[in-house]
């Protein structure tokens, strides 16, 4: 049997949920058990007493035999161990140990490719410092912001039939999406107002297994296309669920699965589970100072070390918990498990919406008030909070670990066997995930194989994803024009994004090395002065006639702190190494894409400022011929 049954006291109980589905995702099993732990025989009264027993004894859903059996929540050692790591961990070392051990980070690529030649894309010997940008003007940079409905469209070949929707939410294909110019096929239909074959609603039977259900026909004349939509999802969204916010692309992924299942083994050496109802794609590492880090789902505020640690300690409860537990039962077994995790109610509640977010757990009762805070039932103002009943995806719970903590000795070993791969598989994952590689970050080894197949390299990469290759003298850059296959946008609506434009453009302007002026691995510091001064400027210049946010324009400290963080985190800035006093930070190459580019014979001004023309030198005799 696929469930992992207890060691000791096991029992079986019938367990389904309202949609047909049995024993968790990917369980097709119509007669699907679970264990649970029944108490023994010799243990106090007081160890099934509380509210669990008062419960079991009313009528109604409490009676139910899921609910009434007190179950024994018995943790993981090796998620447990992993949750006292990220509790001892710094904030940097937390975030590359989450992206380690549990690989759901979306992948990150620059869009808009720079407006040359398409032979000027690819050419190694032109420096992105003095190469074409992809600069806009200032009425060209305000847009709409991206619908949450997910991936919209994909690159395609000349043979693919247009297809639109790729991982919107059902019944919301977004008022901004526009229909796509695609060169029409000669003798096909034009799909692109039409939705893609949907599976019937599932129904667990007998005689009926659920896989069969969920899988779909082929449609001819659109592998091309579908399996490039359904890659490009699996990459932007890790764990994609057939109830969730991409069900519809969900179908892609099950019909192509053998497929992508080669390809991202070849490529990249990610392996893909795709199960009746849900798809894991399992990422490795990106190694340390990734700049990859989780964020509450609803407020985007980003994890703290002890939230981590509460994560991890929910997730190695939960892997084994029955599929229904109530929430202060999860909240004890918490604490019982790692009495030494200091945690308030703001690291839990970040926890516990990230589980949520994922489908691992459902019912969690929020704050009326404010939807994104989750009840804390350590203090409930409601005492039906603390017996609200949660339900649990054991296999989506298990589907979360990708690196396993048992396997290292510590969180930089954990971090560090995550990024190990050959020089081929390490680089391909960078040219995937990041939005540059620059040959200065890379190994000898690495840096090698980039160099002797840079164009074949990246080129396999982009069929495969539908990017757009972007070869410079320092590194190689997959852009995706259609700034899908990104969880950070540049530029982008709103304060910050409009602000971090703006001043990576000034920064650029301001030190931007000349044409043969050598630099330390092609970066250049920057003036910390520099900064605030430009910050400043532009404030002044665009934040009331723009309407920013009055909080950003009211701290500039703040706006300085977010728009660094944003630049470093789109690998655009990078801070001065370990040990440099003062500490400051560094421009990178693939910066000088956002600003204009450098005019290095500027026209002589007209202003009563500007500094005359050289004067051009006559040939002997000009002045006789003249008056001649």
């Amino acid at each position: 049997m696929e469930q992992q049954e207890y060691a000791v006291g096991a029992t079986r109980v019938a367990a389904g949920r309202p949609d047909g589905r049995t024993g968790g995702t990917g369980r097709g099993t119509a007669d699907a058990v679970l264990a649970v732990h029944e108490p023994a025989a010799e243990a106090a009264p007081e160890a099934v007493s509380g509210p669990r027993a008062d419960a079991a004894q009313a009528p109604g859903p409490a009676s139910d035999p899921v609910l009434s059996t007190d179950p024994v929540l018995s943790p993981d050692p090796g998620l447990l161990r992993l949750a006292h790591w990220f509790a001892a961990a710094t904030p940097g070392t937390a975030d590359d140990l989450c992206t380690a051990a549990f690989g759901l980070y979306p992948a990150r690529h620059l869009g808009a490719p720079a407006e040359a030649a398409s032979d000027a894309a690819c050419d190694a010997d032109v420096s992105w410092w003095h190469g074409p940008t992809a600069h806009a003007t200032a009425a060209q940079r305000s847009r709409e912001a991206r619908t949450a409905g997910g991936l919209r469209r994909a690159r395609r070949d000349a043979s693919a039939l247009p297809v639109v929707r790729s991982g919107a939410k059902p019944g919301r294909p977004g008022r901004h999406r526009k229909p796509e110019r695609t060169r029409p096929v000669p003798g096909a239909q034009d799909r692109s107002d039409q939705d893609l074959p949907t599976p019937p609603a599932p129904v667990a039977g007998p005689g009926l297994p659920v896989a069969e259900v969920a899988d779909v026909p082929e449609v001819p004349g659109l592998p091309a296309a579908e399996r490039r939509i359904a890659a490009r999802l699996l990459l932007a969204h890790p764990l994609v669920t057939a109830s969730g916010p991409h069900a519809d692309g969900f179908p892609l992924i099950r019909r192509h699965r053998d497929w992508l299942v080669e390809r991202f083994d070849t490529l990249l050496g990610y392996r893909l589970v795709v199960g009746p109802w849900h798809a894991r794609l399992c990422k490795a590492g990106l190694g340390p100072g990734a700049a990859r880090r989780l964020e509450h789902p609803a407020t985007g505020a980003p994890f703290t070390p002890a939230g981590y640690a509460q994560l991890a300690l929910a997730l190695a409860l939960l892997v084994d918990a029955p599929e229904q537990l109530p929430y202060g039962r999860l909240l004890d077994a918490m604490r019982v498990a790692a009495p030494g995790l200091a945690a308030g109610p703001a690291d839990r509640a970040m926890a516990l919406a990230a589980l949520a977010d994922w489908q691992i757990l459902g019912g969690l009762p929020t704050d009326r008030a404010e939807p994104a805070d989750l009840v804390d039932p350590a203090d409930p103002a409601d005492p039906a909070v603390r017996t609200a009943v949660l339900t649990v995806d054991r296999e989506l719970a298990r589907a979360v670990p990708a690196g396993p903590p048992a396997l290292a000795a510590d969180a930089a070993d954990l971090i560090h066997r995550a990024a190990d791969a050959e020089p081929a598989t390490a680089v391909r994952r960078l040219l995937a995930e990041t939005p540059a590689v620059l040959a200065a970050d890379l190994p000898a080894d690495r840096r090698a194989w980039l160099h002797e197949h840079r164009l074949s390299g990246p080129a396999a990469l982009a069929d495969f994803l539908g990017l757009e290759t972007e070869l410079r003298a320092e590194g190689v850059a997959l852009l995706d024009p259609a700034d899908e296959l990104t969880d950070l946008a540049l530029p982008g609506a709103g304060t910050l994004p409009q602000a971090t434009l703006l001043l990576l453009e000034r920064l650029v302007e301001e030190v931007r090395p000349l044409p043969g002026e050598t630099t330390t691995g092609g970066d250049v510091p920057i003036p910390d002065a520099l900064i605030d001064g430009v910050l400043g400027d532009i404030a002044d210049e665009y934040g009331l006639p723009a309407g920013w946010h009055r909080d950003y324009l009211a701290d500039r400290t703040a706006l300085r702190r977010d728009a660094l963080d944003l630049l470093h985190r789109l690998g655009l800035i990078t801070p001065t190494p370990r040990g440099t006093r003062p500490p400051g930070w560094l421009l990178r190459p693939p910066a000088a894409r956002y600003a204009p580019a450098p005019d290095l014979r500027p026209a002589p001004g007209t202003g009563r400022h500007s500094r005359p023309a050289p004067a051009v030198p006559r040939p002997a005799g000009a002045r006789e011929q003249r008056r001649a």
